[in-house]
């Protein structure tokens, strides 16, 4: 069944809840939005969500609910596997960890062995930081949506929201805010802020329907991508990760033209290219959870512990792609994301 633009209150039978999160207010707002779940006290997320012995792709048809409080740690520098897009700065956090949707070839299920959502309460000490971190590093660039996807999860958390209001009265932050979801309505009564980055993840139809089956239809989030250009936001489309699947050039070449049927290439801030890359240790690890999945079959090569496909491969997918897209918006809008020039997470 695909994402819908909302988290049904049934969604997560179970919450496990953090003793130290348990008197936070958005503890309690959460918990006002699932009033049919049951309610279980911990002492630590860990204790839930760190066992080495759960089965991810089990705990994916029910996922279950973990509400903590984080105590350290409230930024991150960079992952080389990310764009930077040139700031100097570059830093991300973990508001969320896991993402509601379930995507083949996604790293979250070789990195972590649970795949219920932990979500941190104390969004609060999170801007606190940045705020500090500003101090010291500007202009600073901020992944906010790195390790879940925070805009599907609005309507529950409302942390979008919290961050462009941050954002707006701090010219010298840039946050990305990376999407799949078709939820841009939860955000749109907003002023646009010229320094928050609406940046969506798109795929060819068919690519969402064999390897994004939960995520939204590429129909559904070009309307939202329109809605969000006509609105003056600032919005970024990655292509990300082209896949080498049969046929790949005719299948991405209707998909390019598919997205700009329905979109103005001229109102994009960019566009960013990466092919399929993944830390050797979370391929592995994903190899094994995704035994239904042929992409972890493909050819592959490794560069300083990352997977991805040959070299000659990775450039013919984007010099096809790029073909395709300068028809459509210019060429210093593009930017390659290749994975043998970079580092591991």
């Amino acid at each position: 069944m695909r994402s819908d633009n909302f988290i049904s209150p049934k969604r997560f039978s179970h919450i496990y809840l953090e003793e130290s999160a348990k008197n936070h207010p958005k503890t309690k707002e959460i918990l006002s939005k699932f009033p049919e779940s049951i309610v279980i006290p911990i002492d630590s997320y860990k204790e839930v969500f760190n066992p080495s012995s759960q089965s991810f792709q089990t705990q994916k048809r029910s996922p279950k609910l973990i509400l903590a409080k984080r105590k350290e740690q409230f930024l991150y520098s960079g992952s080389g596997v990310a764009p930077d897009f040139g700031y100097q700065f570059f830093y991300y956090n973990a508001l969320v960890l896991n993402c509601l949707y379930n995507c083949s070839y996604c790293y979250l299920q070789g990195m972590y062995s649970s795949a219920n959502l932990v979500v941190f309460v104390n969004n609060e000490d999170y801007i606190r930081e940045t705020k500090e971190q500003l101090k010291l590093s500007k202009p600073l660039y901020l992944c906010i949506s790195y390790d879940t996807d925070l805009l599907a999860l609005e309507n529950t958390l409302g942390y979008c929201k919290e961050w462009i209001l941050f954002a707006n009265s701090n010219p010298d932050l840039i946050v990305e805010l990376r999407t799949k979801s078709a939820n841009f309505k939860s955000i749109s009564q907003l002023k646009p802020t010229q320094n928050i980055i609406l940046a969506w993840t798109i795929s060819p139809e068919s690519v969402i329907a064999e390897h994004e089956p939960l995520t939204p239809r590429l129909s559904s989030r070009l309307k939202n991508i329109k809605e969000a250009l006509d609105a003056g936001w600032q919005v970024r489309l990655c292509l990300d990760p082209i896949l080498g699947i049969p046929d790949w050039k005719k299948v991405y070449s209707e998909f390019v033209q598919e997205i700009f049927n329905q979109i103005d290439g001229n109102q994009l801030r960019e566009i960013s290219l990466g092919v399929f890359r993944m830390n050797s240790d979370y391929f592995k690890n994903s190899k094994k959870r995704r035994p239904d999945s042929y992409l972890y079959y493909l050819p592959m090569e490794t560069h300083d512990s990352i997977k991805s496909y040959p070299e000659e491969l990775e450039k013919e997918m984007f010099a096809e792609v790029e073909k395709e897209l300068v028809r459509f918006v210019s060429k210093e809008k593009i930017h390659r994301l290749v994975a043998s020039e970079m580092e591991s997470k």
